[in-house]
């Protein structure tokens, strides 16, 4: 078997939109991940179906090789070579840079030493990028010509400090330590008592980059007792200097409307990401638990025969009400061996953009879309295009919503509903997340449909009492029919989107932020 080869890959400091072109491909093309404990969840989600993944992340202040505790580096040193032995692909995915602080070096002389090809991967480090996301540049012209990076946390087997503090405490403008919590006051005694004065800028960032980023600021003089009735935690950086300062004009990423909010998606998991990123877009901590699971009918032949009608050119429409919907038909289509060719002359309506979106990924355009995204809109969009006796198609969920089957049928129309999937009640909803809420730890509760309500109500239980209790979290809606249905459920809805889009939802959350912020 031939040796396979090792990328050492700079995941960045923590939002997964910071890592390099060439770091996301070689994690898609990876036999196996080795990560560390600070990589987001949503890098290893672009790993290919198959591959390996294995956790070795550290954790400060933990002896290697306890139960629970860190990983030797040792060991993981020997996991890279092993995997590679074996003649595989091997990604070893680190926070920020894999050279600075990443023990990138020492790994890299481990494959070296072993006789494993390797490559390095550069990575954008936390010691410029967290500064910037908290509003402060390392340099800055006529304020800072200079900066330094240092690890705030050496190794703790050393007898003496490899620092030079004498030489490193005025030697730059700007000093940027990295995961230094534990020892901050170490290090400001020793910049003090070098030189550097007490009423010095500094700022210490914790989960810089990420939605949960927090920052405090202060002087050499009080910085530590700051943090500490902060409650700060590692991982943080800690950043000394005049650069410090200009924070207050430059903070842009902790004033975004939405920062630090966590805000429940109820949506499938499969639908849930677009939201997602459009919630943290906006500075939101999204928070996943679906209320809605998809499940395809058990019986197709109905649709089975619907398409073969429809192929020829049984149809003057087909209407299609969910991107659920739509790729359902196609998946059944392409197990027929079977494409959008099959709509022949058949023109086709879509409910909103998102179920456009979905049909038009699949080759075909729809011919009618309402400006608003509900049954009644469509049928009234239909009016001048419905003939006396069209027949028409609708592939969608069990037990839908009668206004559109009944709306088309009072112009004229008549109308095969075909059930393709329904909306179940997801079995296993996430532990964690159900905690959180029993805390009161959910700050907004998204609704994208009816379903999410009721489902969502379901799965709480008796918990559900969080959602109208004095500390109860802000609820929001896409649409007036799914603010209905929250509604006749005893909830108080507080936003309502005026497009009913996800898009739309989360434009009405930014909106109102000043409201409720």
């Amino acid at each position: 078997m031939s040796t396979g080869v090792v990328y050492l890959v700079g995941a960045g400091p923590g939002d997964p939109g910071l890592i390099t072109v060439a770091g996301l491909d070689r994690i898609r093309e990876a036999d196996v991940i080795v990560y560390d404990r600070l990589i987001s969840d949503r890098l290893l989600d672009h790993a290919r179906g198959g591959a390996e993944l294995i956790y070795v992340g550290k954790i400060p202040g933990h002896v290697s090789g306890a139960t629970g505790a860190s990983h030797d580096q040792d060991a993981i040193n020997q996991t890279l070579v092993d995997k590679a032995l074996e003649g595989r692909c091997v990604v070893r995915l680190k926070g920020g840079d894999p050279f600075v602080f990443g023990r990138g070096g020492e790994e890299a002389e481990a494959l070296r030493a072993a006789g494993i090809p390797f490559e390095v991967v550069p990575g954008v480090t936390s010691a410029v990028a967290v500064p910037a996301y908290a509003g402060i540049p390392v340099t800055h012209r006529g304020v800072a010509a200079s900066f330094a990076v240092i690890t705030g946390h050496e190794d703790p087997g050393k007898l003496e400090s490899a620092i030079d503090w004498p030489h490193l405490a005025t030697a730059a403008d700007t000093l940027v330590f990295l995961m230094g919590v534990k020892n901050l006051p170490d290090i400001v005694a020793n910049l003090v008592a070098n030189g550097r004065p007490e009423t010095t800028p500094v700022a210490v960032i914790r989960w810089g980059t990420t939605p949960e980023q927090s920052t405090v600021t202060g002087m050499l003089a009080d910085i530590a007792e700051r943090v500490a009735e902060a409650g700060l935690t590692p991982p943080a950086i800690t950043v000394v200097g005049e650069v410090v300062r200009l924070r207050e004009t430059l903070s842009w990423f902790e004033d975004r409307p939405l920062f630090g909010k966590h805000v429940l998606i109820t949506r499938t998991r499969r639908q849930a990401s677009k939201l997602a990123r459009l919630l943290a877009a906006q500075g939101a901590i999204p928070v996943e638990l679906p209320a809605i699971e998809i499940e395809p009918v058990a019986d197709t032949s109905p649709l089975s025969a619907a398409i073969d009608r429809l192929r020829d050119g049984g149809y003057a429409w087909c209407g299609f009400t969910s991107a659920n919907a739509v790729e359902l038909t196609f998946e059944h289509l392409a197990e027929r061996g079977l494409d959008a060719r099959s709509f022949g002359g058949t023109r086709v309506f879509a409910i909103g953009p998102a179920t456009a979106d979905a049909l038009r990924s699949h080759g075909i355009t729809a011919d009618v879309v309402p400006d608003e995204y509900v049954a009644e809109a469509v049928v009234e969009a239909m009016r001048t295009h419905v003939s006396e006796g069209d027949a028409v198609l609708l592939p969608r969920a069990e037990s839908a919503r009668t206004e559109l089957v009944t709306g088309l049928e009072a112009l004229g129309a008549t109308v095969d509903e075909i059930a393709v999937y329904r909306a179940a009640v997801p079995s296993e909803p996430d532990p964690e997340v159900l905690t959180a809420f029993r805390e009161g730890r959910i700050d907004i509760v998204t609704f994208t449909s009816s379903s999410t309500v009721r489902n969502l109500l379901a799965i709480l239980g008796s918990d559900a009492a969080v959602l109208s209790g004095e500390s109860r979290p802000l609820i929001a809606c896409i649409g007036p029919i799914t603010a209905e249905t929250a509604r006749e459920n005893g909830l108080t809805v507080d936003v309502m989107a005026s497009e009913y889009t996800v898009e739309g939802l989360v434009k009405a959350l930014v909106d109102g932020s000043e409201r409720w912020s």
